[in-house]
């Protein structure tokens, strides 16, 4: 049920007392003003702490830094008279006795007059004395017909038009943003360029990292990384590039429902981290990178609360991306022994919110150990998708090369025998290419000259990849992934291959 029908239903059934949290006071307060004159021009009182009562001249400035005083202005009011009182700002006096008590003593009086007690607050604070009386009622962000509403009425007062696809951008970018934030975002892009533009999905995420700064549980991670940034993983990039438009409202018109997120299970460097942040960028989205740790506090039941925060906080900038990095180290031990439940408890807000959330919000989980993962966490629902990403194929670690290369020596690319460099490197994952690289540069700095595929390959062949050090655990890795229980994120993968062929050998012994 939409904000205005809800509030309106509550007025007519006479819920004294209406407590909604938002930091968007005018509009609610225009939303309330609209209701109050579709139930038959229901008078509008507003009191703050500092002017006292506004809008009506007879009362102007009554109960100025009162809030006792205030209160005794609604008993005044003749029985009969129809009335929404608003009052801003007015949690930080519900711990008072005197406001408690005397607001406990107008919801009894209230439930035979037509007036309703409507408090205003950016926080939800219920002293629970007060629990009984109160009604939370919720109010939305601006939704997507709202943003667009606005975004015409700008481009109207330009005498400017946008085409659909960059619409649709600037609206979806804007979502979780209030009002206020993106009127001031548009009058900024207007400031800059007089006029809007495509490019001003940028600047609309700069609005959103400021929200983000003002939490120490999530992270707004800055991303410049493009899907061509990866080396392979060809089919990882097909299922992304499939879904880059489901977040439009011309997939909500098809009936198409947001993408959940996938997980990206494998092998410690090879792009899973990286390919978090190339889908934020790619489909234009925020990159929230969530520390697991800071959801677990110390007093009894702020890990919970924590994690209703992080999930509203989420919900609130959709829609985005949230990368959980490791999450197997997060959740190994859940099952809550040796915290007092808390781990078991916090792990199943989290899945029952993934499982069931509306919101477009797009989960990316990266995982190393599959196995010391919870079981329910990997059913279908959860996740859209579960991809194995494993070490590169000869053709990716030849691509994987020429990514790196081109951002280091653009100019000389054609110096570096890149065939060479892959047929060399069997076994090697993306970050050690990578630091093969950064080696090799060394080797060449330090002789006054620059770096050759020679020094590429010197510096290989001295590096110990962890397909050797950690065979065992990859090879086991590798086979669960062969077994079916995963999507392959690359069409070829050397070392799975090589590993079915051994299984497919008889035994010699």
């Amino acid at each position: 049920m939409a904000f205005p029908e809800e509030f309106s239903l509550l007025l007519r059934s006479r819920y004294p007392i209406l407590y909604i949290p938002t930091r968007e006071e005018e509009r609610v307060e225009a939303s309330i003003a609209q209701c109050a004159k579709s139930l038959g021009e229901r008078s509008v009182y507003i009191w703050d702490f500092v002017d006292g009562y506004q809008g009506n001249p007879n009362d102007a400035g009554f109960g100025k830094r009162n809030p006792v005083q205030a209160l005794e202005f609604i008993e005044k009011l003749s029985p009969t008279v129809s009335a929404v009182v608003i009052l801003r700002d007015f949690h930080r006096f519900l711990d008072d006795v005197s406001v408690s008590r005397k607001l406990r003593n107008l919801a009894r009086a209230l439930k035979s007059q037509p007036k309703n007690i409507v408090i205003l607050s950016p926080q939800l604070t219920i002293p629970d004395d007060l629990s009984e009386v109160m009604t939370v009622l919720e109010f939305p962000l601006p939704n997507p017909g709202t943003i667009r509403i606005e975004i015409d009425r700008v481009l109207s007062a330009l005498s400017q038009s946008l085409d659909e696809r960059t619409l649709d951008e600037l609206v979806q970018s804007c979502q979780g943003l209030t009002i206020d934030r993106i009127r001031r975002v548009l009058a900024r892009s207007i400031a800059m360029h007089n006029k809007l533009q495509a490019n001003d999905v940028e600047l609309i995420l700069e609005e959103k990292r400021q929200t983000i700064r003002q939490t120490q549980i999530l992270d707004f991670y800055p991303t410049t990384e493009d899907i061509t940034d990866i080396g392979g993983l060809d089919n990882l990039k097909d299922w992304l590039i499939r879904r880059g438009g489901s977040f439009s409202a011309k997939a909500r018109q098809y009936g198409l429902p947001y993408p959940k997120g996938l997980m990206l299970v494998g092998i410690q460097g090879t792009g899973k981290s990286l390919s978090a942040k190339a889908i934020a960028h790619h489909w234009h989205l925020p990159l929230l990178r969530l520390d697991v740790g800071r959801l677990f506090g110390g007093l009894v039941g702020e890990s919970e609360s924590r994690t209703r925060q992080m999930v509203q906080l989420a919900e609130a900038l959709a829609p985005c991306v949230l990368w959980i990095d490791e999450i197997d180290k997060a959740f190994a031990g859940a099952d809550g022994r040796g915290d007092s439940g808390t781990s078991s408890r916090v792990f199943g807000t989290f899945i029952t919110w993934m499982a069931e959330k509306t919101s477009p919000v797009f989960v990316v989980a990266t995982a190393n150990n599959i196995q010391s993962l919870p079981p329910e966490l990997l059913r279908k629902g959860r996740f859209d998708e579960i991809f194995f990403v494993g070490l590169p194929s000869r053709d990716e670690r030849r691509s994987i090369f020429s990514v790196h290369l081109t951002r280091l020596r653009p100019q000389a690319l054609q110096r570096y025998d890149l065939d060479r460099l892959a047929y060399e490197t069997p076994d090697f994952s993306g970050a050690e290419i990578e630091q093969t690289l950064i080696e090799a540069m060394h080797i060449g700095f330090s002789q006054n000259r620059d770096f050759t595929t020679d020094d590429i390959l010197e510096s290989a062949s001295q590096m110990v990849p962890l397909a050797c050090t950690a065979q065992d655990q990859i090879a086991a890795l590798q086979a669960w992934a062969a077994s079916g229980k995963a999507r392959l994120a690359s069409k070829h993968n050397s070392l799975s291959d090589r590993i079915q062929q051994q299984m497919q050998q008889p035994d010699q012994e």
